[in-house]
């Protein structure tokens, strides 16, 4: 039952937080969907009418929906989720199962499973299943990883889902799931020895994708990144048109009302998902850009505090899981919108348009409250 003694240890501000990059989320993905209009001067009528707030309307409800799940996620001691962790773990196993022998195809990867209008990817819940088996695996070893006897069942737990969403073909979600368990094995004690093993057997594993696995639209993205101008209109085209896009919005953006944003004109692929951070760019300016990486690093580095506060190793990974994903997502999202990093189909946390990714991040970061709210007793 949920003690109300633990109020004092409850961290407010991670909340605020993501509520807060939810309204500039849906801010920009209504700016993103606004109809292109003729250029001439509208009325504020015309210019409300020329909004179409669908998607807005249905990311307010991821929001609803994930501050519900949130809840439930703290009010459950965290304990809970170690003991019923392996069931978790495989019922997320056979809906990805599930999804590569009949679920449903969206963005070129089969990684869905859709009940009427509304779809689901079991990619999104994996990251969680992952981090909760992780942590339960990684806290029964107080010393941290220092042989393979340690690291193999860590990479069985892994490598199932993370192999199952490559063969969706999910590999933006796959790289999450590595990240997830590289960043938990480090911040768990990994030895350094281990640590170069794993840097090589991953060197390995890249090589073998690359000539396996690797679409040639997908080493395309790769080529572009490393020179997006050298193929400006073709696969280079999308990387070098969020650039302008954030590049133009300057110190303070440009006005709600301009009709030129290239986000507007479709410029800009997957505007209200995957490049959210372009049009918040373009149409915000560098100010509101800063301030949005700021609340990641402040929401990372609150998490981490957390990790570091547990009153045990499971709690400790728990939060540590989650703030490698989260620091994973934000850095390959906005990376990519500014070519720093290939394009690949991750969202920014709790900003893109999607309801799987909402609830997860929320489920998330219920686990990390409740993590802290738990750090130690209160003593009256």
């Amino acid at each position: 039952m949920f003690d109300k003694r633990y109020v004092k240890n409850f961290d407010f501000v991670i909340p605020i937080i993501l509520i807060l990059l939810v309204v500039l989320g849906a801010v920009g993905i209504g700016i993103s969907m606004r109809q292109p209009t003729d250029g001439q001067e509208q009325s504020i009528i015309q210019l409300i009418a020329s909004f179409n707030l669908r998607h807005v309307n249905l990311h307010f409800l991821w929001l609803a929906a994930g501050l519900v799940v949130m809840v439930v996620a703290i009010a459950i001691d965290y304990n809970f989720f170690n003991d019923f962790s392996v069931y978790l773990y495989w019922i997320v196993i056979a809906a990805l199962i599930y999804v590569d022998l009949a679920g449903d195809i969206a963005g070129g990867a089969q990684s869905w499973i859709n009940f009427g209008a509304f779809g689901f990817q079991p990619s999104e819940f994996a990251k969680i299943s992952v981090i909760i088996v992780l942590a339960r695996l990684l806290s029964l070893k107080e010393d941290g990883v220092k042989g393979i006897g340690d690291l193999f069942p860590v990479a069985i737990q892994a490598g199932i889902p993370l192999i199952l969403i490559v063969l969706q073909p999910d590999f933006g979600t796959a790289a999450v799931i590595f990240a997830i368990t590289f960043g938990m094995l480090y911040l768990g004690g990994l030895s350094y020895k281990l640590l170069l093993g794993i840097s090589s057997a991953a060197g390995v594993g890249l090589l073998t994708m690359w000539y396996t696995f690797l679409t040639e639209e997908q080493k395309s993205r790769i080529l572009v990144f490393l020179n997006p101008g050298a193929d400006e209109m073709g696969s280079g085209y999308h990387v070098m048109q969020s650039i302008i896009a954030i590049g133009s919005g300057r110190i303070y953006g440009k006005s709600i009302s301009d009709t030129n944003m290239l986000s507007q004109l479709d410029f800009i692929p997957a505007k209200h998902t995957d490049f959210i951070f372009s049009v918040t760019g373009e149409a915000f300016g560098f100010l509101i850009g800063a301030l949005i990486i700021l609340l990641y690093a402040i929401l990372i580095v609150r998490t981490i505090m957390i990790a570091s506060t547990a009153r045990d190793k499971f709690g400790s990974m728990l939060a540590s899981g989650v703030a490698a994903m989260i620091a994973f997502h934000v850095f390959v999202n906005i990376g990519m919108t500014m070519g720093l990093v290939p394009i690949t189909g991750i969202p920014l946390p709790f900003m893109s348009y999607g309801g799987s990714s909402m609830i997860t991040n929320f489920i998330a970061f219920g686990l990390v409250l409740n993590v802290g709210m738990r750090r130690q007793k209160t003593m009256f």
